[in-house]
């Protein structure tokens, strides 16, 4: 049995895990024999009930308002299918029991009326358990969707989006606390004068609302952000409870983030713990570290095919490679920076030509085709080990301050947890980092998160 030394800053810290289902992108893979659909009920049903097996806080999942696009045909190989988060939840709300519920939902292209009503609507039915990833956007080609295409300026998507925390948060706290009958004796099933009227006149609304539902166990669905800019943890140090962040694969990375969120919750006057970092991360366990890397490698390459590589270095180029031999050299051309031809939606590049010399220089030196640089160069976004290290590692992370936990995106669906849940949760458990039973029946509860901002007094 490995132990952690208790020479730590926090030494009694446990790890958190969340799921994070994303759909179909090029980090599933949905091309074995063994995976399955990724938009069947069961899916979702397999993962969620592992998931609540192994002690998860939350069952996160993402939203795509619009397919992606290149070169005006839709991109099949990323994001092609995704149910509506709020719908999938409710389901999946009455079929488990404790494990939290979170819902991305864009404040660009949502009314908080209606948003916080379908928000609060899922927190009620599921016993205290829903949560929302607050997503905010800037882009054209989604507005098209609304006709709204370009509508809002850049600078503009957080004042929108506090602004529509504001509204929301209103709205949950609208009913008193006794405002519902207690008694078959009451004159009246809610109490009159306990609902107050929502009235907001700001830059980008105009709400007049009384809300029709009362709070949950919970008080309010928990605030989870996403953004990594300043402004975005600005937004999150003002606004969030939970922060679904890039910073978790290394530790000196992570413990930078952790640190500069907690300045900035001090200087909003908050406490530097009144936020759970909770870094997406990918998992590969092995039997032995050779094992392990073997299996990523082969991950990597199942990931990357031959039509991923090619649109990838069709963005990094700007131009289209799309007609390429992917298990050929790397093209010839100089890039053009001047052509945005990516992938709607897709990661964005700060330097082509920088990044197109490094491709040019792996691939030379290793002796590389397009297709293998493309797999080299991958960020490699998660952690790969055997069971016990990874448990040791991740007990590092958390009892010195770089996370909170870590919210797992499975590799293969539906069964992508078993191996998570059936070996390297007991070995967490072991060390004392990783709970033995829900601490509570509610989301907050799990995340040990104090009262909703705007109820503490």
């Amino acid at each position: 049995m490995s132990t952690v030394s208790d020479d730590v800053p926090y030494p009694d810290a446990t790890l958190h895990l969340g799921v994070f289902f994303q759909g179909v992108n090029h980090w599933t893979i949905w091309t074995q024999p063994e995976s399955g659909s990724q938009i069947d009920f069961t899916s979702f049903r397999r993962m969620i009930t592992t998931a609540e097996r192994g002690l998860f806080d939350a069952f996160f999942l993402g939203e795509g308002l619009r397919l992606r696009e290149a070169r005006g045909r839709i991109h099949d190989l990323d994001i092609a299918g995704r149910p509506d988060a709020i719908t999938q939840l409710a389901a999946l709300a009455g079929l488990t029991s404790r494990i939290g519920l979170v819902a991305t939902q864009n404040t660009t292209y949502n009314e908080p009326a209606d948003l916080a009503r379908r928000l609060s609507s899922l927190d009620v039915l599921s016993g205290g358990r829903a949560g929302w990833n607050v997503v905010t956007t800037d882009n054209a080609w989604t507005g098209e969707n609304f006709r709204r295409g370009g509508f809002l300026d850049h600078a503009d998507r957080y004042v929108r989006a506090e602004q529509f925390l504001h509204v929301a948060r209103a709205m949950w706290d609208a009913w008193d606390d006794d405002a519902v009958a207690t008694s078959a004796e009451a004159a009246s099933w809610s109490r009159p004068g306990g609902v107050v009227p929502v009235r907001a006149r700001t830059s980008q609304f105009a709400v007049d609302v009384t809300p029709v539902l009362p709070r949950s166990e919970q008080g309010h669905p928990v605030i989870f952000q996403a953004g990594d800019s300043a402004a975005g943890r600005d937004f999150a140090a003002r606004n969030a409870e939970v922060i679904f962040s890039a910073h978790g694969g290394d530790f000196d990375d992570a413990l930078a983030f952790a640190t500069d969120i907690r300045s900035r919750l001090r200087a909003v006057g908050r406490p530097a713990d009144d936020i759970r970092i909770l870094p997406g991360t990918s998992i590969v366990l092995g039997d032995t570290e050779s094992e392990a890397e073997e299996k990523r490698r082969w991950i990597t390459s199942e990931q990357v095919t031959g039509a991923t590589a090619l649109n990838i270095a069709s963005q990094i180029w700007g131009i289209d490679l799309t007609d390429r031999d992917p298990d050929g050299p790397l093209p010839e051309e100089a890039p053009v920076v001047a052509e945005r031809t990516g992938a709607m939606g897709s990661r964005r590049w700060d330097d082509q030509v920088a990044l197109v010399q490094r491709w040019r220089d792996v691939a030379a030196e290793q002796k590389l085709s397009l297709r293998e640089t493309a797999a080299a160069l991958e960020p490699q976004r998660g952690h790969t080990g055997t069971p016990a290290s990874l448990a040791d590692r991740f007990a590092r992370f958390v009892r010195h301050g770089a996370v909170d936990g870590f919210n797992v995106s499975p590799i293969f669906t539906p069964d992508g947890l078993d191996d998570i849940v059936d070996r390297l949760v007991p070995e967490l458990q072991e060390r004392g980092v990783y709970p033995t039973e829900y601490r509570g029946t509610t989301l907050r509860e799990h995340l040990g998160l104090r009262d909703p901002l705007t109820r503490r007094g």
